[in-house]
């Protein structure tokens, strides 16, 4: 990469000494957080936010679930027992997601040094499972009642279950993505995906209702197959996002956001090396800068310091930093481990 031409000019000593103390004794003032001592921990707890909105989201679906039971049991209409088996589905994946913000919280052992971030992503994928699960239910059972169909009783209590399930799925949706967009967990973010799922699929029952008011039971299978055709989509959709993951993948964008920190450095004269991906809902950077070479090895420690401390304010979510110290304009100085580099 090309020099950045902002730090073309490279500080003296005393003055990046005296810019970094003086950033420092800013950040004091105007702060009150830390960001755990560089151990990755963020701003907020993350783990506790993921707990706390997977302990909501499962009391809110498992009300929602319990009620529409109940309406399934007399009314007999298979879009609604779709709707409820999948609102039941996505209440029970909030429980390996609960386990996993739980797990992740554990401090890194000598067997797992990374830590158990890695143990969000196991659950990301049980929700994918899920939601594999729950559209070929839906189809059976749609299917089935395309062949022997009949109409569905208490019409105005199943369309009143399908508005709240709606409402219920939608509100439980928004809030699932927002904490997962705010903490990086990709796993809470496709369970909010999975619960805009369960909104559809709601609606399609309010369909099936109006349906059946006016002598149409065709209606009822054929939104239950429609809603598993939605679902099919979102799971392919869900899929590639958690598969991502798992094959240590991140978003162009938030790359472009750690260079763009890093660049900003006093002191940081290029980027020679930078690999970002995501363990869990934490972010982990490994960078190497070049910086002026007449640094002392206590100057160019400090300058490490300022990226990792620039990437923590750049991101909401947890993040993880190992920065490598290397000379400007000397390449002679990789020669030791040249020949192992791979084409």
């Amino acid at each position: 990469m090309e020099p950045h031409n902002d730090h073309d000019v490279e500080p003296t000593e005393g003055s990046s000494r005296l810019g970094a103390l003086l950033h420092r004794l800013g950040h004091l003032v105007s702060h009150d957080h830390d960001h755990g001592g560089g151990h990755g921990e963020s701003i907020i707890d993350s783990g506790t936010v993921g707990i706390r909105a997977t302990k909501i989201s499962l009391v809110a679906l498992g009300i929602t679930t319990a009620l529409q039971a109940v309406i399934v049991i007399f009314s007999g209409s298979v879009a609604l027992l779709s709707d409820t088996l999948h609102n039941l589905a996505d209440a029970l994946t909030a429980i390996p997601l609960w386990i996993a913000f739980a797990v992740g919280r554990r401090r890194p052992t000598r067997g797992y040094t990374y830590g158990f971030g890695r143990f969000e992503d196991v659950a990301g994928l049980m929700i994918v499972v899920a939601i594999g699960a729950s559209a070929a239910l839906i189809i059976w059972e749609s299917v089935g009642r395309l062949f022997e169909p009949r109409l569905i009783d208490h019409i105005p209590w199943v369309i009143a279950a399908g508005f709240v399930g709606a409402a219920g799925n939608e509100f439980v949706a928004r809030y699932r993505i927002k904490v997962g967009r705010e903490i990086g967990s990709e796993a809470l973010i496709a369970d909010g995906q999975h619960a805009r799922s369960d909104a559809l699929t709601s609606l399609a029952v309010v369909v099936a209702g109006f349906g059946a008011a006016f002598g149409a039971a065709w209606v009822d299978p054929l939104a239950g197959i429609v809603v598993a055709a939605a679902m099919l989509w979102l799971l392919g959709r869900t899929a590639r996002r958690m598969s991502r993951r798992l094959l240590d993948g991140v978003e162009p964008a938030i790359v472009d956001d750690v260079e763009e920190s890093v660049r900003g450095v006093p002191g940081v004269r290029d980027i020679t090396d930078l690999r970002v991906r995501w363990h869990g809902h934490q972010l982990s950077v490994a960078v190497s800068i070049c910086v002026d070479p007449d640094l002392t090895v206590s100057t160019g420690h400090d300058t490490a310091h300022e990226v990792e401390h620039a990437l923590h304010h750049r991101f909401t979510f947890p993040m993880q930093a190992i920065v490598h110290v290397e000379p400007f304009g000397q390449p002679e100085a990789h020669d030791a481990t040249a020949h192992h580099d791979r084409d």
